[in-house]
C-alpha cells in the first residue's frame, strides 16, 4: 500500500483519520492560508485544503496525500481562529443563540499522478443562548483562541452546542465518511 500522509498538524483530524485504522503519517505542509481571497466560502475552502495537500504532495514521489482546512460562516462573514480573547469574545457573542456553518475543504492528491479530489462539507451548528459569564469563563480556558469559530467541539465547546446537523467529524475538522469516499478512489483500501 501507498503512503498516506495528513498534510496537518492538528490533533483532531489525527485522531479522527486514525479512527479508520489507515496507517498514515503527518506532515505539516507549511502552506499559508490567504482567507482574503475573494471567493465563495465553498471554493475558499476547497483552495485552501488543495493547497496544503498539493504543498506536502510535491515533497514525495508516491503519496497520497490529504489536506482540509476549516472554518466557520455566519451571515456571509468568515470566522477562523480568532487568536486573542478579544476576537473570541466578539465571535461567542454573535453565535449565541444562532446557528453558523462549520465548513471543511479537503483534498486528496496522488503525488505519483497529480490526480486530484477536492470537495466541500458542511454542517450546521446552532449554539445555546450564552450568558457573558459563560463566555468569558471558557474564553478564559485559551480553547477558543485556536479554533475556527471560537470553539473546540471535542472539549469544553460541546457545552455551547445545543444542536448539529450534518458531520460531527466535520466540525472537528475532518469529514470522514467523505475523506473515507475519496481514499478508496486512490486505491486505499479502508478495513
Amino acid at each position: 500500500m501507498r503512503n498516506v500522509i495528513l498534510a496537518s498538524a492538528s490533533p483532531w483530524r489525527k485522531k479522527i483519520l486514525a479512527s479508520t485504522r489507515i496507517p498514515f503519517r503527518v506532515e505539516e505542509s507549511g502552506y499559508k492560508e490567504n482567507m482574503k481571497l475573494k471567493l465563495a466560502p465553498r471554493v475558499l475552502a476547497q483552495r485552501l485544503a488543495l493547497g496544503k495537500a498539493k504543498r506536502v504532495a510535491a515533497r514525495h514521489k508516491s503519496a497520497i496525500v490529504i489536506g482540509a482546512d476549516t472554518f466557520a460562516t455566519y451571515r456571509g462573514k468568515f470566522l477562523g481562529k480568532p487568536y486573542t480573547s478579544r476576537r473570541a469574545i466578539r465571535m461567542l457573542k454573535m453565535l449565541s443563540g444562532k446557528t453558523h456553518t462549520l465548513l471543511t475543504g479537503f483534498a486528496v492528491v496522488d503525488s505519483k499522478t497529480g490526480r486530484a479530489i477536492s470537495r466541500a462539507v458542511e454542517t450546521k451548528v446552532t449554539f445555546r443562548k450564552l450568558s457573558n459569564q459563560e463566555i468569558g469563563e471558557y474564553v478564559k480556558t485559551g480553547e477558543p483562541l485556536n479554533a475556527a469559530g471560537a470553539y473546540v467541539i471535542q472539549e469544553g465547546g460541546a457545552r455551547l452546542i445545543k444542536r448539529t446537523e450534518g458531520d460531527v467529524n466535520n466540525i472537528a475538522g475532518l469529514p470522514l465518511a467523505d475523506v473515507v469516499d475519496a481514499l478508496k478512489k486512490f486505491g486505499v483500501s479502508v478495513r
